[in-house]
C-alpha cells in the first residue's frame, strides 16, 4: 500500500492519495478559494489528478473525514473526472440541520445527506481491488467526525495534530471536549505503531512540514493529551482554549458548499451562484 500526501499551504490542509494495485482512494481534498475575490478553483486538486494520471490508478472513493470548516472540498472533481463515488459519516444529516438552520437554506433542503453518493458508519468496512476502508467514528470536533483505517494506518481528520500542537477544538455546533477524549482513547487503544495521519499541520515555530505519526508517539508526548492526561484535565484545558479562538477564515464559505459534497449552491435567474454570509451570528452562544 502506498500514501501520497499533497499539502495545502492556504489553508494547512492535508490531502491523501492511498493505492495498492492500482486502486485508489483520495482522502480530504481541496478546493481552492479566494475570499478576497470569491473565485474557486481546482489547482489543488489537479496536483492530485495529476498524480493518479501518472500513477495510471482507478479512483473508488473520494472521502471527508467531515464537513471541514477550513477549507472547501474538491470532492465534485474527483467524482467528475473519475467516477469517484463521494464517501463521508452517516451522521452528516445532524451538521446539514444545523447549517441549513445558519444558513436559512429552507425547509426543502435535504439534510439526510443524500448529496453524498456513500454513508458509512461505525465498523462498516468497503473493500474493493486491493484496498479496504473500514470506518470510526471519532466525534468531537464535530458530531459526523469520521476517521478511516487502511492497512496499518488511520486517517484521524482533526481529532490530532501532530505532538508538538495538540488536538481539534471541540466548539463548533455539536461539538464536545468530553466526546473528543473518548475518541482520541479508542485511537490511543490501538498498537503503539499504528501509523496516523493527519488532516492538517501548522508547523509550530516554524519547522518543517510533518503529518504522518503514530500511536505510541502521541501517548508519549502529545502536548495537549497523552497517555497520562485525564478527562478532566483534558476537558477543562480543551474548553478554556476554545474559548479563545477566533473562527475559521473560511468556515462561512466552506459549510455551505461542504454540506452540499462540494457542490456551489445553485445558480440564480443571471447563472451565477452566491455565497451566503450571515451576519453577527458567529460567536454566540447559548446559555
Amino acid at each position: 500500500m502506498q500514501i501520497q500526501h499533497f499539502f495545502d499551504a492556504q489553508t494547512s490542509t492535508l490531502s491523501y492519495v492511498v493505492h495498492a494495485g492500482g486502486d485508489a482512494v483520495v482522502i480530504d481534498p481541496v478546493r481552492d478559494y479566494d475570499p478576497k475575490n470569491g473565485r474557486t478553483g481546482w489547482a489543488s486538486a489537479e496536483q492530485i489528478a495529476a498524480y493518479i494520471d501518472r500513477e495510471g490508478l482507478r479512483v473508488h472513493y473520494v472521502i471527508d473525514t467531515h464537513a471541514h470548516a477550513d477549507h472547501l472540498t474538491g470532492m465534485p472533481l474527483f467524482r467528475e473526472r473519475y467516477g469517484a463515488r463521494t464517501l463521508t459519516g452517516a451522521r452528516m444529516g445532524e451538521i446539514q440541520r444545523v447549517f441549513r438552520d445558519i444558513y436559512n437554506l429552507g425547509a426543502d433542503f435535504p439534510v439526510d445527506a443524500r448529496q453524498f453518493d456513500v454513508l458509512v458508519d461505525e465498523g462498516d468496512c468497503l473493500a474493493f481491488g486491493a484496498l479496504t476502508v473500514e470506518a470510526m467514528h471519532t466525534p468531537g470536533h464535530t458530531p459526523a467526525h469520521m476517521s478511516w483505517k487502511i492497512g496499518d494506518a488511520v486517517f484521524v481528520g482533526d481529532t490530532l495534530f501532530m505532538p508538538d500542537y495538540g488536538s481539534a477544538r471541540c466548539d463548533f455546533p455539536g461539538g464536545s471536549a468530553e466526546q473528543l477524549y473518548d475518541s482520541i482513547q479508542r485511537i490511543y487503544a490501538m498498537p503503539d505503531d499504528t501509523r496516523l495521519f493527519l488532516c492538517h499541520d501548522y508547523r509550530p515555530g516554524g519547522r518543517p512540514l510533518a503529518f504522518e505519526t503514530t500511536v505510541g508517539e502521541q501517548k508519549r508526548s502529545n502536548v495537549q493529551i497523552n497517555a497520562r492526561t485525564t478527562k478532566a484535565e483534558y476537558v477543562a484545558f480543551r474548553k478554556e482554549k476554545d474559548a479563545t479562538l477566533p473562527a475559521p477564515v473560511l468556515i462561512l464559505p466552506a459549510l455551505q458548499v461542504n454540506i452540499r459534497a462540494g457542490d456551489l449552491p445553485p445558480p440564480e435567474d443571471n447563472g451565477v451562484s452566491y455565497l451566503k454570509i450571515p451576519l453577527n451570528l458567529l460567536g454566540q452562544r447559548s446559555s
